[in-house]
């Protein structure tokens, strides 16, 4: 298994025990729905599903496909954009009750290194289909 792949599946299961953590604190403290619901969300989804996602797919589709990825470093950049986006947008989402400025900062900038890897996989996806990403 590659290296990207096992992180991915990793930070999975990471982002799954963060994302119950949320949830056991919700449950057993009602007053911190409020506070907790959104990260909650961004921990089970975008963390626990699409990293898991991810990783089992950056781990079949080449073999699917009988290709290699387009760009050998592009999955463990994918890793680390994804991972340090998301911990960024949990943290001002977390943060943006008490410090407002600091949780700003931290929701787009996270958001847009999300988005970055994501733009990483759809390009991978697309190479790796076989499909043209553009038509002359």
């Amino acid at each position: 298994m590659d290296r990207p792949v096992r992180w991915f599946l990793r930070s999975a299961v990471v982002w799954l025990g963060i994302g119950m953590a949320f949830g056991i604190t919700m449950g057993v403290s009602p007053g911190y729905v409020g506070i907790l619901r959104t990260p909650h969300l961004h921990a089970l989804l975008p963390g626990f599903v699409l990293m898991m996602i991810f990783g089992v797919a950056y781990h079949v589709l080449p073999r699917f496909a009988g290709k290699m990825v387009p760009w050998r470093a592009g999955p463990m950049v994918h890793v680390v954009l994804a991972n340090v986006g998301l911990l960024l947008l949990v943290s001002g989402l977390l943060l943006r009750l008490r410090w407002p400025a600091v949780g700003q900062l931290l929701i787009p900038g996270g958001g847009i290194l999300v988005m970055a890897g994501a733009a990483l996989f759809i390009h991978t996806v697309w190479h790796l289909t076989g499909l043209p990403m553009w038509r002359s």
